[in-house]
């Protein structure tokens, strides 16, 4: 659930790619952790690991653990930094002991659309990148979040990293079809 500020961050974990309808791109992207129970009547911390807490709601089906696991959310609520959550069927301190230290997933394809020109991280990944002239950089192979400006990390065909803002005069075209990225290396005197 992570897109690009022109490019957030989609769920920081994601499973392998395995049945992706799209070559590369991820089935399941993890939205959070379920941590330890809290109380007596089935609630469990939830750390939040996507860049919108307002979609974790009640009826909501999250895939839970490695498995994939479709679990119904009883009821969210804030509590700290995290969300206090209860699932259908697990109302019960015992029950819900179950649970702890899973991933929650959700599927890819029920991501909302984002504008255009706005990516999600996970789409980004394993790009093509290429200059103006069609010259092959590299591979983008990760993504910082700096709070300014997100930064790609790009790897050259000799195994060398090179940083790359990404910002409207670095990132010249996004082609997800090409899964490619034409960028414009900036010069520095």
């Amino acid at each position: 659930m992570n897109r690009r500020r022109k490019s957030r961050n989609p769920e920081s974990l994601s499973s392998p790619p395995t049945g992706s309808p799209q070559s590369g791109e991820p089935v399941f992207l993890a939205v959070g952790r379920l941590r330890r129970t809290h109380g007596v009547k089935g609630e469990i911390i939830f750390e939040v690991m996507t860049d919108f807490p307002e979609r974790i709601r009640p009826d909501l089906v999250l895939l839970v653990g490695e498995e994939h696991r479709p679990l119904t959310l009883n009821s969210v609520r804030p509590h700290n930094q995290f969300l206090l959550v209860s699932f259908d069927g697990y109302l019960e301190i015992d029950l819900a002991a179950e649970l702890t230290n899973q991933v929650v997933f959700i599927t890819a394809d029920s991501l909302p659309k984002l504008p255009e020109g706005e990516y999600y991280h996970h789409q980004l990944l394993g790009l093509k990148v290429i200059d103006e002239a069609r010259n092959t950089i590299g591979r983008l192979e990760d993504i910082l979040e700096t709070g300014a400006n997100d930064v790609y990390v790009v790897i050259r065909p000799d195994g060398t990293e090179i940083l790359i803002p990404a910002i409207e005069g670095s990132v010249q075209s996004v082609d997800l079809d090409r899964q490619e990225m034409t960028v414009k290396l900036m010069e520095w005197t």
